[in-house]
């Protein structure tokens, strides 16, 4: 694999004197009726993060040898991560910002949604997992720098081509046919689940992530979205309590069909915008990772589904079967005891409950968050739940959602 370097020890910044606030006092001009008052007040503060922010992060690229970079914004995802590429005599590198915190509370009195779906909430959870799958083989982008305490990280660039961007294109960069990149999408797979689930690995400040597991909490948080959001936003109704009672009944009689087999560590977001095509490396290391950090421990299926059942692009069902396919008959001879009856349940069953998440999170997305652009995403996603439906071992579930959800998506 390209690049050898380890993310640098990760210690507190020391800001140079030039980003220190004087103590002299300066004569400032008057302010502007507006910036009087409360809502002045307010402004001021926000005003002051931002350019504390931002002479956090000049300093963290002038310590790291990149103050000189020209410095541009690349398009970010459904977080408060921000990113930036940089570039500096012909290199180039990504600048992660990410300010530690976790989201918004659901609802007032619940504790925050990334707390109950164990998403991670700063910068060590991306270090240590990257760091992870680094070591066996895998295209996760290098650490040039690292500020793990201001949530700072100066990452590889590994480039534009982005899955969802050659999907839609219909060929890789240099004409590969598209199931050359599902192919190496499933290959890369196979390397991770071949490894031993982690407990927990090393931050590389002396500090441990411990791994969080796919457990009660995550999973009931999940198919929460869609009743907390999807009833409301698109149904135009809250769900009863006796609805909430008889969905969750139903996934309590699924859950062991999603437990049964060995663990394994899953990467959770895998799909088409975290992936990235690296046509000049081999094999497993063909396709780079990114958005990893909320990696749990659970079922082989869930990342197999979330690739081939990806949230963002169609996956024709042609396509789907013949990947699906060709991982079970890898994982035949690759994996340990791994049992196609109980993959095969586990992923319709994942299957469905990453479409119901998604059902209520477009939602979400465009109430909570002003992001309408997600809603696009809906019918996929109803057409990928009907799919995994089709499975007889989520025949009492079919039925729930048809009298209380799929009516409206005729």
């Amino acid at each position: 694999m390209a690049g050898t370097r380890r993310p640098r020890p990760a210690a507190p910044l020391a800001v140079p004197s030039r980003h220190r606030p004087r103590s002299r006092a300066r004569r400032r001009a008057p302010r502007p009726p507006h910036r009087n008052g409360k809502l002045g007040r307010a402004a001021r503060r926000t005003d002051d993060l931002t350019t504390t922010r931002d002479e956090t992060i000049r300093a963290f690229l002038a310590s790291s040898g990149w103050g000189e970079a020209t410095r541009r914004p690349l398009a970010g995802d459904a977080s408060t991560r921000r990113y930036e590429r940089l570039s500096l005599n012909g290199r180039p590198a990504v600048l992660m910002d990410w300010p530690s915190g976790p989201d918004a509370p659901v609802t007032a009195g619940r504790a925050a949604y990334s707390r109950i779906a164990h998403l991670a909430e700063d910068v060590r959870a991306f270090v240590a997992v990257g760091e992870h799958l680094r070591g066996l083989g895998l295209s996760a982008p290098e650490i040039y720098a690292a500020d793990i305490a201001q949530g700072l990280l100066l990452l590889e660039d590994l480039g534009d081509d982005v899955y969802g961007t050659l999907i839609e294109q219909g060929a890789g960069p240099a004409g590969e046919p598209l199931d050359a990149l599902y192919r190496a999408g499933i290959e890369t797979l196979l390397r991770l689940q071949s490894a031993p689930a982690p407990a927990a690995l090393p931050v590389g400040n002396g500090e441990m992530h411990a791994v969080p597991h796919f457990d009660d909490g995550v999973f009931r948080g999940e198919l929460d979205v869609l009743l907390d959001w999807h009833f409301p936003v698109v149904l135009g109704r809250e769900a009863a309590t006796e609805e909430r009672a008889e969905f969750h009944q139903c996934w309590s009689e699924l859950r062991p069909s999603i437990d049964a087999g060995p663990a394994t560590l899953f990467l959770r977001d895998y799909h088409s915008p975290n992936m990235l095509w690296l046509g000049a490396r081999e094999g497993a290391a063909r396709v780079g990772l990114i958005d990893y950090q909320d990696a749990l421990i659970g079922s082989r299926a869930y990342d197999v589904v979330s690739f081939l059942q990806d949230a963002r692009r169609d996956v024709p069902p042609a396509r789907e079967q013949a990947m699906r396919a060709l991982y079970i008959e890898r994982a035949k001879s690759e994996l340990l005891d791994f049992d196609e009856e109980e993959f095969l349940a586990a992923y319709a069953a994942l299957g469905a409950e990453r479409a119901l998440r998604l059902m209520g999170l477009w939602p979400r997305l465009l109430k909570r968050d002003g992001k309408p652009q997600y809603m696009a995403h809906m019918p996929r996603t109803v057409d990928y739940l009907r799919r995994n439906l089709a499975h007889p071992a989520l025949a009492a579930l079919k039925t729930w959602l048809e009298t209380h959800v799929l009516r409206e998506h005729a």
